[in-house]
């Protein structure tokens, strides 16, 4: 029998890095420039989980965003709420902001603007049958079963994230050649993506919402865990 090959995916400084599983251990971890190059060296993959929006309403909010707060709980400021479709066209973030709340009745953060680029290059994936829309920490709060953690940017936030992947088997090595160059935060949120891509590929994921939003383009809209 062959093996199970997922990849986890997160955005990074030097643009994406990933980690890849085999029958759900780790096995390697990549980093490329672009979602493109990435994802043309891992052709043969189940599932891809990417921890960026795929879907965009064309007007109001993503119900998969406001689930997905809902089911963190107190950690519910670790999902930003993604603004519809017409807002990312804008190219600067004050007109953006006067688009969104036209089209809404609020504004967003620039934290969430500094994902734009990035946001639309994930966009141009949505669809795809192999690739999935996965939050780390939704994932991470479903390996813990609910426990809190502390800021994934401090120690200790960072040190229960790796002890919680391991107790998942996922063992993230000191050495991970050039894809070392990314955040440490970077890493352990592609290896818990990568997680989530397993469990999809083996049917045992959930979906916030449930079921799916169905996008204006007929694409499914959810945050898989």
């Amino acid at each position: 029998m062959s093996e199970l090959r997922v990849l986890g995916v997160d955005a990074c400084k030097d643009g994406w890095v990933a980690i890849e599983l085999h029958d759900a251990a780790f096995a390697a971890a990549h980093i490329a420039p672009t979602l493109e190059v990435l994802l043309a060296r891992h052709e043969g993959l189940a599932t891809v989980g990417l921890d960026m929006p795929l879907g965009l309403a064309d007007a109001g909010w993503r119900q998969a965003d406001i689930a997905a707060a809902a089911a963190l709980g107190a950690a519910r400021s670790t999902v930003f709420r993604v603004p519809p479709r017409p807002v990312w066209l804008e190219e600067e973030y004050e007109s953006a902001v006067r688009r969104c709340r036209a089209v809404t009745g609020q504004g967003f953060s620039r934290q969430a603007w500094a994902l734009r680029r990035k946001l639309l290059e994930a966009d141009a994936y949505r669809g795809r049958h192999r690739i999935h829309e996965v939050h780390p920490e939704v994932s991470f709060r479903a390996i813990g079963a609910g426990r809190p953690l502390a800021s994934k940017k401090t120690w200790q936030g960072q040190m229960q994230r790796r002890d919680l992947l391991r107790k998942a088997g996922i063992e993230v090595p000191a050495e991970l050649g050039p894809a070392g160059r990314a955040g440490p935060d970077d890493v352990l949120d592609a290896a818990a993506a990568a997680w989530s891509a397993h469990r999809i590929a083996t049917g045992r994921a959930i979906s916030y919402p449930d079921p799916p939003e169905e996008s204006p383009a007929g694409d499914a809209i959810a945050i898989w865990c």
